[in-house]
């Protein structure tokens, strides 16, 4: 299967053999948040984006990680039901009124027919704290349609609603991985893989948003256990210049504490992430499931 860039913002280094799309004409409208028929219309327009043999899809920025949800629905409609796998250091199901933002999509793949289960797996992000808990979109986790994977967060309130089983908390990643990749080696279903490097520690990759303690090490071994199961993926959290033309995202994004990157931080950091790009893309392909 052949990978594809989705080149939204000009952040993803060469890839042999890759496909590339150069869409920057969304990059603005999408990056961040957008409204749902903005998210519609590119949907609409995928199938001239990607060739018929699409491989892993690489995203950019994290800022564009709802972008996952278009392209999940497309595979989820080509392969039947499957289980989606996320690797993230934040949850991405939080409440968004205003459309859609790139951490308010994964409620809406729970809700896809054809997904059995979301996992979202390496969260340390306070955003499953007590503090934070009315922002989460509770639904998805009491009908036992996503689990989060944790470390480092308090999640107590979780067993005070009844949402136990939907928290998976531990006292390390390894603990984390460890059980994780127990588990999902033990099911058979079909698996959508998606990767935001923010889940990573700064040692193995630098990104846009507030970073998680995973080792690339780590990750690559949970992908190996995945082998012939794979039907898509996506990979996002490339390091680019954020810069919104609209007022509320910037606004939104100050709120969040998106950190600021340099042009030189920037040209300092790109090639580990493009180098990891390539790790991260040969242990899909070998776990990609054969036709």
């Amino acid at each position: 299967m052949r990978p594809v860039v989705l080149d939204v913002d000009g952040s993803v280094g060469e890839l042999a053999g890759a496909h590339r799309s150069r869409i920057a004409v969304w990059g603005q409208r999408l990056r961040f948040a957008c409204s749902r028929r903005a998210l519609r219309a590119f949907s609409r327009g995928l199938p001239e984006m990607l060739p018929v043999d699409t491989g892993v899809v690489f995203t950019g920025s994290g800022d564009f990680h709802h972008l996952s949800l278009p392209l999940i629905e497309r595979v989820s409609a080509m392969h039947g039901p499957l289980d989606v796998v996320i690797f993230d250091n934040h949850p991405d199901n939080m409440r968004f009124p205003f459309g859609v933002h790139c951490g308010s999509w994964v409620s809406a793949v729970a809700a896809l027919a054809q997904v059995r289960h979301v996992h979202v797996v390496g969260i340390t992000s306070g955003d499953i704290g007590a503090g934070h808990a009315w922002e989460n979109r509770l639904w998805p986790l009491f009908a036992g349609r996503l689990t989060y994977w944790s470390t480092g967060v308090s999640v107590g309130w979780a067993s005070t609603l009844g949402l136990g089983r939907a928290f998976k908390d531990f006292d390390s990643v390894d603990a984390l991985l460890a059980s994780f990749g127990a588990y999902i080696s033990s099911r058979t279903s079909p698996v959508y893989l998606s990767i935001d490097k923010d889940v990573l520690g700064v040692e193995d990759a630098r990104t846009n948003w507030d970073q998680g303690r995973m080792r690339a090490s780590g990750l690559l071994d949970v992908i190996e256990t995945l082998h012939g199961r794979i039907v898509g993926g996506d990979i996002t959290g490339e390091i680019s210049l954020a810069r919104y033309a609209q007022w509320w995202k910037r606004r939104l994004s100050a709120l969040d504490h998106q950190p600021e990157v340099t042009s030189e931080q920037l040209t300092a950091w790109q090639p580990q992430q493009h180098a990891l790009n390539q790790r991260l893309l040969e242990a899909i392909e070998d776990a990609w499931a054969m036709d």
